[in-house]
């Protein structure tokens, strides 16, 4: 029992390590490394050189610390094998609790959005989107900011392509208008659609990125106009960085 403790003991040493280094941006010294975790210089040395040998941190030239590439690689094989959804669903519900409202999971497929997950809500009057359907970037609210976040140019190119087709009264269909909406929504981080995509349907959406700060997903909240609250805003951010820190996602 003695030894199994101890294991346990290394494994959470060697997380906090992990996490002191990465959250700085350059190679960190022993001396931060041991503060930080409260760990004595000794045994946070004799974590790190083991972590060294096995490629899992580096030691520079000045003797500080950086995260190895050995973790890079075994990351990118994670991330190929993830299911977002399975991932997704139960923070998706979790929020659709606390709201009362639909919360769906969609991914990015050319010029459009793909619903690929949704946590229903639990009402007779309420919003549904069927999985695999599919709506252009510029009407849904995490749509226009997987455009925002690529910048004017490439708002005004989609815009070219797909000729902002309306589908609402309230559909933005002029590209000044668009690119503006576009790239403060993904500066502030989230979007609203106000009716833009149906009459009567109001949604809030935020970006999901992986641990690379790639944008793979967007999540969105969305019900009847009346219903909507601005209120939501922050728990439909909160809930989309929980959901990119489970990915690996770690912001600057």
């Amino acid at each position: 029992m003695k030894k199994e403790s101890n294991s346990i003991q290394v494994i959470d040493r060697m997380s906090q390590l992990f996490d002191a280094i990465a959250m700085h941006e350059e190679p960190v010294s022993l001396k931060i490394l041991s503060a930080e975790t409260g760990l004595h210089p000794s045994t946070a040395f004799r974590i790190l050189s083991s972590l060294a040998e096995h490629g899992f941190v580096e030691r520079t030239t000045r003797g500080n610390y950086q995260l190895g590439i050995r973790l890079m690689q075994l990351g990118s094989r994670v991330s190929t094998g993830v299911d977002i959804r399975k991932i997704a669903l139960p923070l998706m519900e979790g929020l659709r609790n606390q709201l009362g409202e639909t919360v769906n999971l969609t991914v990015r497929e050319g010029d459009e959005v793909v619903y690929i997950e949704r946590a229903l809500a639990k009402r007779m009057i309420r919003v549904e989107q069927v999985i695999g359907s599919r709506a252009p970037l510029h009407v849904t609210a995490v749509g226009k900011m997987m455009l925002g976040e690529q910048g004017e140019a490439a708002c005004r190119s989609y815009a070219k392509r797909n000729k902002l087709a309306a589908y609402t009264p309230n559909t933005l269909t002029k590209v000044t208008s668009l690119a503006q909406d576009c790239i403060a929504s993904a500066k502030r981080g989230y979007a609203l659609d106000n009716e833009e995509a149906e009459l009567g349907v109001g949604c809030i959406g935020t970006l999901v990125r992986d641990a690379s700060g790639h944008v793979v997903a967007g999540l969105s909240v969305s019900a009847p106009i009346e219903r909507r609250k601005r209120e939501w805003i922050a728990q439909v951010m909160e809930t989309g960085e929980q959901l990119s820190a489970q990915l690996g996602y770690r912001p600057a």
